[in-house]
């Protein structure tokens, strides 16, 4: 009964594996990271009940780099923008 359970729990920890690291910095070092690339690709949502949030990832030198903030962050041009529904991000 419980090996379903347990394959299942095993297949989300294996994708989670796969996924890498993901780093959550402040939006300030975000900015450096991406400031620091040509043409840095970068995941965008927008969201917030009551309060406008951003929520960016960002690959960088093999890792995923990822921040919120209450304002839009000034990237650099020739950023490549995607503009996600939603960001999720596994819990530690």
């Amino acid at each position: 009964m419980y090996g379903g359970v347990t394959a299942g729990a095993a297949a989300g920890m294996n994708a989670i594996k796969a996924s890498g690291a993901i780093v959550q910095v402040e939006p300030e070092v975000f900015q450096q990271l991406a400031n620091s690339e040509k043409n840095p690709l970068v995941v965008i949502t927008r969201g917030g009940f009551r309060n406008k949030v951003f929520r960016y990832l960002m690959s960088y030198g093999g890792l995923v780099f990822f921040t919120r903030s209450q304002k839009e962050l000034m990237l650099p041009g020739g950023t490549q923008l995607i503009s996600a529904g939603k960001i999720c991000i596994p819990a530690s």
